[in-house]
Protein backbone atom coordinates (compact mmCIF):
# COMPACT_ATOMS: atom_id res chain seq x y z
CA UNK A 1 0.00 0.00 0.00
CA UNK A 2 2.69 2.27 1.12
CA UNK A 3 5.04 1.19 -2.22
CA UNK A 4 2.32 1.60 -4.34
CA UNK A 5 1.15 4.81 -2.78
CA UNK A 6 4.85 6.36 -3.10
CA UNK A 7 4.62 5.18 -6.87
CA UNK A 8 1.11 7.27 -7.54
CA UNK A 9 1.79 10.26 -5.62
CA UNK A 10 5.20 10.46 -6.18
CA UNK A 11 6.30 10.60 -2.27
CA UNK A 12 10.02 9.40 -2.71
CA UNK A 13 10.00 8.86 1.02
CA UNK A 14 8.18 5.94 0.81
CA UNK A 15 10.40 4.21 -1.88
CA UNK A 16 12.72 3.27 0.23
CA UNK A 17 12.94 -0.12 1.86
CA UNK A 18 14.52 1.16 5.24
CA UNK A 19 11.46 3.81 5.72
CA UNK A 20 8.90 1.43 5.10
CA UNK A 21 10.70 -1.29 7.38
CA UNK A 22 9.94 1.03 9.69
CA UNK A 23 6.93 1.68 9.38
CA UNK A 24 6.47 -1.81 9.26
CA UNK A 25 8.13 -2.55 12.50
CA UNK A 26 5.79 -0.15 14.43
CA UNK A 27 2.38 -1.50 13.03
CA UNK A 28 3.01 -4.81 14.04
CA UNK A 29 4.44 -3.69 17.23
CA UNK A 30 1.68 -1.89 18.31
CA UNK A 31 -1.52 -4.09 16.76
CA UNK A 32 0.17 -6.97 18.97
CA UNK A 33 0.22 -4.80 22.08
CA UNK A 34 -3.12 -3.14 21.61
CA UNK A 35 -5.09 -6.82 20.66
CA UNK A 36 -3.15 -9.28 23.12
CA UNK A 37 -5.22 -8.33 25.96
CA UNK A 38 -8.33 -8.78 24.46
CA UNK A 39 -6.87 -12.21 22.95
CA UNK A 40 -6.14 -13.17 26.38
CA UNK A 41 -9.50 -12.30 27.75
CA UNK A 42 -11.14 -14.86 25.03
CA UNK A 43 -8.43 -17.59 25.82
CA UNK A 44 -8.98 -17.39 29.43
CA UNK A 45 -12.65 -17.44 28.68
CA UNK A 46 -12.66 -20.61 26.54
CA UNK A 47 -10.00 -22.51 28.46
CA UNK A 48 -7.45 -22.23 25.36
CA UNK A 49 -4.38 -22.56 27.87
CA UNK A 50 -1.62 -25.03 27.51
CA UNK A 51 -1.58 -28.47 27.95
CA UNK A 52 1.73 -29.12 30.20
CA UNK A 53 3.76 -32.33 29.53
CA UNK A 54 3.72 -34.42 33.01
CA UNK A 55 7.27 -34.97 32.11
CA UNK A 56 8.47 -31.74 32.36
CA UNK A 57 10.22 -30.20 35.52
CA UNK A 58 8.02 -27.77 37.85
CA UNK A 59 6.32 -25.95 35.62
CA UNK A 60 2.23 -27.05 36.64
CA UNK A 61 1.95 -23.37 37.64
CA UNK A 62 1.74 -22.86 33.90
CA UNK A 63 -1.15 -24.97 32.93
CA UNK A 64 -3.30 -22.16 32.99
CA UNK A 65 -1.59 -19.89 30.47
CA UNK A 66 -3.12 -19.92 27.35
CA UNK A 67 -1.09 -20.71 24.12
CA UNK A 68 -1.70 -19.90 20.65
CA UNK A 69 -0.71 -16.11 20.93
CA UNK A 70 1.99 -16.84 17.84
CA UNK A 71 -1.51 -16.17 16.19
CA UNK A 72 -1.64 -12.52 17.33
CA UNK A 73 1.57 -11.26 16.57
CA UNK A 74 1.50 -13.52 13.22
CA UNK A 75 -1.89 -11.53 12.40
CA UNK A 76 -0.38 -7.89 13.32
CA UNK A 77 2.95 -8.79 11.07
CA UNK A 78 0.84 -9.84 8.17
CA UNK A 79 -1.82 -6.54 8.31
CA UNK A 80 2.42 -4.47 8.61
CA UNK A 81 3.36 -6.58 5.45
CA UNK A 82 0.60 -5.66 2.96
CA UNK A 83 0.50 -2.17 4.45
CA UNK A 84 4.06 -1.60 3.28
CA UNK A 85 5.70 -3.84 1.22
CA UNK A 86 6.02 -4.16 -3.15
CA UNK A 87 2.91 -6.68 -3.62
CA UNK A 88 4.77 -7.25 -6.90
CA UNK A 89 7.75 -8.61 -5.51
CA UNK A 90 7.67 -12.46 -5.55
CA UNK A 91 10.14 -12.53 -2.88
CA UNK A 92 7.83 -11.07 -0.55
CA UNK A 93 5.25 -13.45 -1.57
CA UNK A 94 6.96 -16.38 -0.82
CA UNK A 95 7.62 -14.67 3.03
CA UNK A 96 3.59 -14.36 3.06
CA UNK A 97 3.34 -18.05 1.81
CA UNK A 98 5.98 -19.07 4.35
CA UNK A 99 4.47 -17.16 7.48
CA UNK A 100 0.82 -18.46 6.59
CA UNK A 101 1.89 -22.04 5.84
CA UNK A 102 3.64 -22.87 8.28
CA UNK A 103 1.43 -20.41 10.90
CA UNK A 104 -1.60 -23.02 9.64
CA UNK A 105 0.28 -26.19 10.49
CA UNK A 106 1.23 -25.27 13.88
CA UNK A 107 -2.14 -23.90 14.60
CA UNK A 108 -3.63 -27.44 13.80
CA UNK A 109 -1.54 -28.68 16.04
CA UNK A 110 -2.25 -26.55 18.60
CA UNK A 111 -5.82 -26.86 18.64
CA UNK A 112 -5.61 -30.48 19.04
CA UNK A 113 -3.59 -30.23 21.99
CA UNK A 114 -6.24 -27.59 23.75
CA UNK A 115 -9.72 -29.52 22.65
CA UNK A 116 -8.29 -32.78 23.95
CA UNK A 117 -6.32 -30.84 27.23
CA UNK A 118 -3.51 -33.06 26.07
CA UNK A 119 0.17 -32.22 25.20
CA UNK A 120 0.88 -35.51 23.29
CA UNK A 121 -2.45 -34.85 21.43
CA UNK A 122 -2.99 -32.59 17.79
CA UNK A 123 -1.26 -33.54 14.78
CA UNK A 124 1.20 -36.75 14.81
CA UNK A 125 4.72 -36.53 14.10
CA UNK A 126 4.29 -38.22 10.52
CA UNK A 127 1.40 -35.52 9.89
CA UNK A 128 2.92 -32.56 11.03
CA UNK A 129 6.04 -32.94 9.44
CA UNK A 130 4.25 -33.86 5.86
CA UNK A 131 2.24 -30.31 6.22
CA UNK A 132 5.54 -28.68 7.19
CA UNK A 133 7.16 -30.83 3.89
CA UNK A 134 4.49 -29.26 1.73
CA UNK A 135 4.31 -25.61 2.63
CA UNK A 136 8.22 -25.86 2.47
CA UNK A 137 7.88 -27.32 -1.23
CA UNK A 138 5.35 -24.61 -2.12
CA UNK A 139 7.46 -21.42 -0.72
CA UNK A 140 10.96 -23.38 -2.78
CA UNK A 141 8.79 -23.56 -5.68
CA UNK A 142 8.12 -20.15 -5.76
CA UNK A 143 11.66 -19.50 -5.53
CA UNK A 144 12.66 -21.66 -8.68
CA UNK A 145 9.90 -19.54 -10.46
CA UNK A 146 11.02 -16.27 -9.97
CA UNK A 147 14.49 -17.07 -11.11
CA UNK A 148 16.30 -17.43 -7.71
CA UNK A 149 19.61 -18.32 -8.86
CA UNK A 150 20.78 -22.12 -6.73
CA UNK A 151 24.33 -21.47 -6.22
CA UNK A 152 25.53 -22.99 -2.81
CA UNK A 153 27.88 -20.34 -0.69
CA UNK A 154 29.88 -20.62 2.64
CA UNK A 155 31.23 -18.47 4.96
CA UNK A 156 34.41 -16.87 4.33
CA UNK A 157 34.37 -17.53 0.36
CA UNK A 158 33.06 -14.83 -2.04
CA UNK A 159 32.02 -17.21 -4.97
CA UNK A 160 30.22 -20.09 -4.88
CA UNK A 161 31.33 -24.18 -4.26
CA UNK A 162 28.88 -25.18 -6.95
CA UNK A 163 25.09 -24.66 -8.43
CA UNK A 164 23.05 -27.22 -6.79
CA UNK A 165 20.51 -27.13 -9.71
CA UNK A 166 17.41 -29.26 -9.13
CA UNK A 167 19.39 -30.22 -5.75
CA UNK A 168 18.64 -26.92 -4.68
CA UNK A 169 14.58 -28.11 -3.84
CA UNK A 170 15.25 -30.90 -1.55
CA UNK A 171 18.24 -29.12 0.37
CA UNK A 172 16.11 -26.12 0.53
CA UNK A 173 13.00 -28.11 1.70
CA UNK A 174 15.61 -29.84 4.55
CA UNK A 175 17.20 -26.41 5.52
CA UNK A 176 12.95 -25.54 6.15
CA UNK A 177 11.97 -28.17 7.97
CA UNK A 178 15.15 -28.48 10.48
CA UNK A 179 14.80 -24.63 11.46
CA UNK A 180 11.00 -24.74 12.00
CA UNK A 181 11.31 -27.90 14.36
CA UNK A 182 14.67 -26.45 15.85
CA UNK A 183 12.55 -23.38 17.05
CA UNK A 184 9.78 -25.47 17.90
CA UNK A 185 12.08 -27.41 20.19
CA UNK A 186 13.30 -24.34 21.84
CA UNK A 187 10.14 -23.04 22.41
CA UNK A 188 9.87 -24.29 25.99
CA UNK A 189 10.37 -21.56 28.69
CA UNK A 190 9.33 -18.04 28.96
CA UNK A 191 10.33 -15.78 26.21
CA UNK A 192 13.19 -18.37 25.47
CA UNK A 193 12.74 -18.69 21.91
CA UNK A 194 11.07 -14.89 21.76
CA UNK A 195 14.45 -13.00 21.98
CA UNK A 196 17.02 -15.63 19.89
CA UNK A 197 14.34 -15.35 17.26
CA UNK A 198 14.56 -11.25 17.02
CA UNK A 199 18.17 -11.57 17.28
CA UNK A 200 18.25 -13.86 14.73
CA UNK A 201 15.60 -11.62 12.19
CA UNK A 202 17.44 -9.09 12.87
CA UNK A 203 20.94 -10.60 11.75
CA UNK A 204 19.18 -12.50 8.62
CA UNK A 205 17.16 -9.46 7.92
CA UNK A 206 20.46 -7.16 7.62
CA UNK A 207 22.36 -10.23 5.57
CA UNK A 208 18.85 -9.88 3.22
CA UNK A 209 19.02 -6.20 2.48
CA UNK A 210 22.21 -6.20 1.73
CA UNK A 211 22.02 -9.19 -0.31
CA UNK A 212 19.36 -7.09 -2.46
CA UNK A 213 21.64 -3.61 -2.23
CA UNK A 214 23.96 -3.35 -5.83
CA UNK A 215 26.54 -1.41 -4.02
CA UNK A 216 27.00 -2.92 -0.27
CA UNK A 217 26.63 -6.01 -1.48
CA UNK A 218 29.73 -5.39 -3.95
CA UNK A 219 31.46 -3.93 -1.00
CA UNK A 220 31.43 -7.02 0.86
CA UNK A 221 31.59 -9.36 -1.68
CA UNK A 222 28.53 -11.26 -1.05
CA UNK A 223 25.68 -12.47 -3.98
CA UNK A 224 23.62 -9.54 -5.62
CA UNK A 225 20.25 -11.21 -6.12
CA UNK A 226 17.64 -8.33 -7.10
CA UNK A 227 14.46 -8.26 -5.49
CA UNK A 228 15.32 -9.77 -1.84
CA UNK A 229 15.83 -6.68 -0.16
CA UNK A 230 12.41 -5.94 -0.27
CA UNK A 231 11.71 -9.05 2.71
CA UNK A 232 13.69 -7.41 4.89
CA UNK A 233 10.22 -5.52 5.18
CA UNK A 234 8.69 -9.11 6.42
CA UNK A 235 11.60 -9.40 8.96
CA UNK A 236 11.68 -6.31 10.45
CA UNK A 237 7.75 -6.20 10.53
CA UNK A 238 7.90 -9.69 12.29
CA UNK A 239 10.94 -8.87 14.90
CA UNK A 240 8.53 -5.77 15.38
CA UNK A 241 5.44 -8.30 16.38
CA UNK A 242 7.68 -10.43 18.29
CA UNK A 243 8.93 -7.69 20.60
CA UNK A 244 5.28 -6.60 21.21
CA UNK A 245 4.35 -10.42 22.17
CA UNK A 246 7.46 -10.35 24.32
CA UNK A 247 5.72 -7.67 26.92
CA UNK A 248 3.16 -10.69 27.72
CA UNK A 249 6.17 -13.44 27.27
CA UNK A 250 8.32 -12.31 29.14
CA UNK A 251 9.04 -14.39 32.44
CA UNK A 252 6.46 -14.78 34.23
CA UNK A 253 4.69 -15.76 31.07
CA UNK A 254 0.96 -14.05 30.43
CA UNK A 255 1.03 -16.54 27.29
CA UNK A 256 2.73 -18.85 24.85
CA UNK A 257 2.82 -18.67 21.23
CA UNK A 258 2.16 -22.52 20.91
CA UNK A 259 3.09 -24.26 17.39
CA UNK A 260 1.19 -21.41 15.69
CA UNK A 261 4.12 -18.66 16.42
CA UNK A 262 7.19 -21.29 16.67
CA UNK A 263 6.55 -23.11 13.57
CA UNK A 264 6.11 -19.66 11.40
CA UNK A 265 9.11 -18.34 13.30
CA UNK A 266 11.31 -21.21 12.05
CA UNK A 267 10.18 -21.39 8.93
CA UNK A 268 10.47 -17.44 7.80
CA UNK A 269 14.10 -17.83 9.37
CA UNK A 270 14.94 -20.29 6.94
CA UNK A 271 13.32 -18.41 4.11
CA UNK A 272 15.74 -15.88 4.75
CA UNK A 273 18.50 -17.91 5.03
CA UNK A 274 18.29 -18.78 1.78
CA UNK A 275 17.26 -15.56 -0.22
CA UNK A 276 20.97 -14.20 1.76
CA UNK A 277 22.78 -18.13 0.84
CA UNK A 278 23.34 -18.46 3.99
CA UNK A 279 22.15 -22.00 4.98
CA UNK A 280 25.35 -22.82 6.30
CA UNK A 281 25.87 -19.91 8.35
CA UNK A 282 22.47 -20.49 9.78
CA UNK A 283 24.07 -23.24 12.31
CA UNK A 284 25.47 -20.08 14.07
CA UNK A 285 22.59 -17.46 13.07
CA UNK A 286 20.35 -20.06 14.95
CA UNK A 287 22.78 -21.58 17.77
CA UNK A 288 20.15 -21.44 20.46
CA UNK A 289 18.18 -23.40 18.32
CA UNK A 290 20.90 -26.12 16.80
CA UNK A 291 21.96 -26.75 20.78
CA UNK A 292 18.77 -27.42 21.41
CA UNK A 293 17.93 -29.59 18.30
CA UNK A 294 21.65 -31.15 19.15
CA UNK A 295 20.92 -32.37 22.67
CA UNK A 296 17.52 -33.82 21.59
CA UNK A 297 19.13 -36.06 18.95
CA UNK A 298 22.39 -37.14 21.61
CA UNK A 299 20.12 -38.03 23.88
CA UNK A 300 17.86 -40.03 21.85
CA UNK A 301 20.91 -41.36 20.04
CA UNK A 302 22.59 -42.15 23.44
CA UNK A 303 19.43 -43.87 24.99
CA UNK A 304 19.08 -46.23 22.02
CA UNK A 305 22.66 -47.21 21.29
CA UNK A 306 23.94 -46.98 25.05
CA UNK A 307 20.27 -47.37 27.22
CA UNK A 308 22.05 -44.35 28.76
CA UNK A 309 21.19 -40.98 28.94
CA UNK A 310 23.46 -38.02 28.79
CA UNK A 311 21.19 -35.11 30.21
CA UNK A 312 18.75 -34.46 33.06
CA UNK A 313 16.50 -34.35 30.39
CA UNK A 314 16.15 -32.97 26.96
CA UNK A 315 16.00 -30.27 25.07
CA UNK A 316 18.81 -28.68 27.53
CA UNK A 317 17.04 -26.10 28.64
CA UNK A 318 15.11 -28.67 31.32
CA UNK A 319 18.33 -30.33 31.79
CA UNK A 320 19.69 -26.60 33.64
CA UNK A 321 16.28 -26.61 34.95
CA UNK A 322 17.10 -29.91 37.01
CA UNK A 323 20.41 -28.80 38.07
CA UNK A 324 18.21 -26.29 40.12
CA UNK A 325 18.90 -23.22 37.78
CA UNK A 326 16.27 -20.74 37.77
CA UNK A 327 14.16 -20.58 34.69
CA UNK A 328 14.82 -16.29 34.21
CA UNK A 329 18.92 -17.52 34.42
CA UNK A 330 18.83 -19.85 31.99
CA UNK A 331 16.50 -17.62 29.72
CA UNK A 332 18.80 -14.84 29.84
CA UNK A 333 22.25 -16.89 29.71
CA UNK A 334 20.79 -18.75 26.16
CA UNK A 335 19.57 -14.67 25.03
CA UNK A 336 23.42 -13.96 25.84
CA UNK A 337 24.95 -16.83 23.55
CA UNK A 338 22.45 -15.98 20.47
CA UNK A 339 23.13 -12.43 20.65
CA UNK A 340 27.01 -13.26 20.80
CA UNK A 341 26.89 -15.74 18.65
CA UNK A 342 24.86 -13.17 16.02
CA UNK A 343 27.77 -10.64 16.07
CA UNK A 344 30.32 -13.53 15.58
CA UNK A 345 27.78 -14.29 12.09
CA UNK A 346 28.20 -10.46 10.91
CA UNK A 347 31.76 -10.44 11.27
CA UNK A 348 31.95 -12.98 8.92
CA UNK A 349 31.50 -10.90 5.96
CA UNK A 350 34.56 -8.98 6.67
CA UNK A 351 36.60 -11.73 6.12
CA UNK A 352 35.92 -12.85 2.76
Amino acid sequence: MLYELSQLLNINLFSYISVRAGVAFFIAFVITLLVMPRYLAWAHSKNANQPISKYVPAHEGKRHTPTMGGAVFLLATLIAIFISVDLSNPYVWGSIITLIGFGLVGLKDDLGKVLSGDNLEGLTPRGKMALQALVATLATGLLLYAGFPTEFYVPFLKTPLFDLGYAAIPFWILVFLATTNAVNLTDGLDGLATVPSVIALSTLGVIVYITGHAIFSQYLLVPNIKGVGEVFIPAVALSGGLLGFLWYNCYPAEVFMGDTGSLAIGGFIAYLAILGKSEVLLILIGIIFVIETVSVILQVGSFKLRGERIFLMAPIHHHFELKKWAENKIIIRFWMIAFIANILALISFKFR
